[in-house]
């Protein structure tokens, strides 16, 4: 059985990333209708940022050589306030480490990722978390082009960043979509680009498509 963990970042309601992710979930869960399928919007239900805790959670995790949940219990269990870093984070390990395949919904803010997703991965991420077998996919919509050989590709601190973090967490099936130009439906001084968008905006919906219908048995477990 496939267990489907899809997150939100964006800021609006009604962005391409998170239409790009509906009609990923819809052909998601047509092809794999025993699949289990857990939401969170890191936006409406926000992770809480890391703190002086959540930093010296990590460090134990390092120096008491812990690979797994149960050790990290007993680590954790040692000062009130490892106990309550811990309290906070472990929901969040857990549902990450249930999950076969991670499914982002991740726009480009500023040239790189939502201040909602980084929060997560602050959160959830220690030094021993094992993401090796798992699969990722990031549905992301940027307002202009950065794709390969655009004067801004140089500025993609967005998927650059996302591949290296799930490198070093051994997890290195990782696709993206991008819907580019999306300012181009909203901006007049990029209206010239509407063409441009319309067509990376359908590209990026049937990528989403054919990710989402990968056979159960293509799909890493």
């Amino acid at each position: 059985m496939t267990h489907l963990l899809h997150l939100d970042a964006s800021g609006r309601s009604n962005s391409f990333s998170r239409r790009l992710g509906s009609a990923f979930v819809a052909d998601w869960r047509a092809t794999h209708p025993d699949g289990v399928y857990t939401y969170r919007d890191l936006v409406a239900d926000p992770v809480r940022p890391i703190d002086e805790d959540r930093v010296h959670l990590a460090t134990q995790s390092s120096v008491n050589g812990v690979r797994d949940i149960a050790t990290m219990d007993k680590v954790a269990a040692g000062t009130p306030e490892l106990a309550r870093s811990w309290a906070a984070t472990r929901p969040l390990v857990e549902q990450l480490l249930a999950a076969d395949v991670l499914l982002l919904g991740a726009p480009m803010y500023n040239f790189t990722v939502p201040a909602a997703l980084k929060a997560w991965i602050d959160r959830v991420t220690l030094p021993w978390l094992p993401l090796k077998g798992k699969s990722a996919v990031v549905l992301s919509a940027r307002g202009g082009a950065y794709g390969p050989g655009t004067p801004r590709e140089q500025f993609d601190f967005q998927e650059p960043y996302l591949r290296a973090y799930f490198s070093v967490l051994g997890l290195d099936d990782v696709e993206f979509v991008h819907a580019e130009l999306t300012h181009a439906t909203v901006m007049p001084f990029l209206t010239q680009f509407r063409d441009q968008h319309d067509a990376s905006h359908a590209a990026a919906l049937a990528a989403a498509h054919t990710l989402a219908t990968r056979a159960p048995a293509e799909t890493p477990s």
